[in-house]
C-alpha cells in the first residue's frame, strides 16, 4: 500500500514519502491500534482535507464571488452551495482512492489510461495549474500592494519569495504545512465571521437564494461557471488522492476502513467550513455593495469603496483574508503542480523553477496591464473548462470493482457523482455556446 516505513520510538525525525515524520505516523498508528480514541485518535489523519480546502477559498474565489455578490445580490448563493456539495463528493473520492489504490489520482491515470491521453491530461492539467498559479499570486498580490502601498510587480516579487519560502518548510515533514495552512485558512474564515458582524446580511434572503436557483441573465451565467470553476479546482482533486498513500499505512481491511471513515469526516468538516466562508463572500458583497455600488467588479475598487463606507478596520479586515487567501493557495497550488507532473511523467523540477514557471502568467499579466481582478475572473473560467478532465478520471476508477474491490462506492455515490459530472459538463457547454455566440 505504502513505500514509508514506520520507525521506532526513540529514531530521529525524519520525512517519509507520505510525507509525515515518524513521530506522526507513530500517532496515526496508534489511533489505528485503539491507543488514541475521540477526537485525540482523530487529530492525527486531520491534514489533506484542509490542504485541499484552502483551493476553495482562494483569491479566484474572491473575485467572482464579490461580483456576483455586488452585481446580483444574493441570487447566485445557489450556485456555492451547489458546487460545494460537488466538491465534498469529489474530494472524498479522491481521498478514497488515494488511500485503497495507495496510488495517487494522476499515478493511475498514467498506469491505466493510453499514454497520448495520459500526456494530454498532463498538459490540460499544467494549463489549469497556471491558471489556479495566476489567481492565487495575482490576489495575494493585490492584497499586499494594497496593504503596504508596493506596486503590483514588486508585490508579486514578494509573494514568489514568501511563498517559496513556506515550501521550504516540506524539508522538515509535512506536519508543519498542514498547521501552518490551517492557520491561514482559521484566519480567513475569522476574518470573513468578522465581515459579517460588521456589515449582517438580510439572512431571510441568504436562507432562500441559498438553496432555490436563479439564473438572471447571460452575465450571471457566466459568473455562475466562474464561481464552479473557483470553487471545484482540478489541481485539488489531483492533490488530495496522492497526501493520502503512505500517510498512515494499514495492515488490514478494518484499519484501512478506519482511515477512509477519519477521511470523510474529515472532508465533511474542511469543505463544509470552506463553503460557508464562500458563502459569506458573496453575502458581505451582496450586503455591502448591490444597492448602492452593483458595478463594483474588481478587489481594488472594493477595496477602495469599503474605506469610507464601512472604515478601515473592515477594509484592512478584507485586505489580510485576501492576503492570508493568496498565499496558503499559492504554496497547495506548487504543491500540486509537483505532484501532477511526477505522476503524470515521472519526472520532478526543481522546487525554485516549479514555482517560476507557475508565476510565469502571472507576471505577464501584470506586466502588459491587464486588469487583475477581470484576470482572475477569466481565470476561473479556465479552470472550470478543464475540470471535468479529472471528475470524469476520478469516476472511471472509483467505479472499477478490481481497483477499488470491498471499497467501491455505493450505486447513490456512483450517481452522485456522474450527476455533479454531468452538471460541469452542462455549465462549460451552456458557455461555450454563450461564448461563440450560438
Amino acid at each position: 500500500m505504502s513505500d514509508a516505513v514506520v520507525q521506532q520510538p526513540g529514531s530521529p525525525e525524519i520525512a517519509f514519502p507520505g510525507g509525515l515524520t515518524g513521530r506522526a505516523m507513530r500517532a496515526g498508528q496508534e489511533s489505528l491500534t485503539g491507543q488514541r480514541r475521540g477526537l485525540r485518535g482523530f487529530l492525527p489523519f486531520v491534514g489533506p482535507a484542509v490542504i485541499a480546502s484552502v483551493a476553495y477559498v482562494d483569491p479566484g474565489n474572491f473575485a467572482t464571488n464579490i461580483q456576483a455578490g455586488a452585481r446580483y445580490g444574493y441570487g447566485l448563493l445557489w450556485v456555492v452551495t451547489l458546487a460545494n456539495l460537488i466538491a465534498m463528493l469529489f474530494q472524498a473520492l479522491s481521498a478514497q482512492v488515494g488511500i485503497v489504490t495507495g496510488q495517487s489520482l494522476a499515478a493511475l491515470c498514467r498506469a491505466h489510461f493510453p499514454r497520448p491521453v495520459s500526456l494530454a491530461m498532463w498538459v490540460g492539467s499544467e494549463i489549469a495549474a497556471m491558471a489556479t498559479d495566476l489567481a492565487e499570486t495575482v490576489g495575494a498580490a493585490i492584497g499586499l500592494s494594497l496593504l503596504l502601498g508596493l506596486t503590483l510587480l514588486t508585490s508579486l516579487g514578494l509573494t514568489l519569495v514568501l511563498t517559496w519560502g513556506l515550501l521550504t518548510l516540506q524539508s522538515r515533514g509535512f506536519r508543519p504545512i498542514e498547521l501552518i495552512i490551517a492557520g491561514f485558512v482559521g484566519l480567513i474564515g475569522f476574518c470573513y465571521l468578522i465581515e459579517l458582524v460588521i456589515a449582517p446580511p438580510d439572512w431571510r434572503l441568504f436562507a432562500w437564494h441559498a438553496v432555490v436557483p436563479e439564473i438572471r441573465d447571460s452575465g450571471a451565467l457566466t459568473l455562475a461557471v466562474g464561481i464552479v470553476g473557483a470553487t471545484v479546482m482540478p489541481h485539488a482533486i489531483y492533490l488530495h488522492s496522492a497526501l493520502m498513500p503512505g500517510r498512515t499505512p494499514t495492515r488490514t481491511r478494518a484499519e484501512q476502513a478506519k482511515v477512509l471513515r477519519h477521511s470523510n469526516i474529515e472532508v465533511l468538516i474542511a469543505l463544509s467550513f470552506a463553503g460557508l466562508v464562500n458563502l459569506a463572500m458573496v453575502a458581505m458583497a451582496a450586503s455591502m455593495f448591490h444597492l448602492g455600488h452593483p458595478e463594483v467588479a474588481e478587489i481594488e475598487t472594493a477595496y477602495h469603496i469599503l474605506l469610507p463606507l464601512m472604515g478601515g478596520f473592515a477594509a484592512l479586515v478584507f485586505m489580510t483574508s485576501l492576503l492570508a487567501s493568496g498565499v496558503s493557495s499559492s504554496v497547495v497550488g506548487t504543491m500540486a503542480g509537483q505532484t501532477i507532473m511526477a505522476d503524470f511523467v515521472g519526472f520532478r523540477t526543481p522546487l525554485w523553477l516549479r514555482r517560476l514557471l507557475t508565476m510565469a502568467p502571472a507576471f505577464v499579466v501584470v506586466a502588459i496591464g491587464v486588469d487583475p481582478t477581470q484576470a482572475l475572473v477569466v481565470s476561473q473560467v479556465v479552470l472550470s473548462l478543464f475540470l471535468p478532465v479529472p471528475m470524469i478520471a476520478l469516476l472511471i476508477f472509483v467505479s472499477r470493482g478490481d481497483l477499488m474491490g470491498a471499497f467501491s462506492p455505493g450505486r447513490m455515490t456512483r450517481v452522485a457523482a456522474l450527476i455533479g459530472t454531468v452538471v460541469v459538463l452542462g455549465l462549460n457547454m451552456v458557455l461555450l455556446a454563450q461564448l461563440a455566440g450560438v
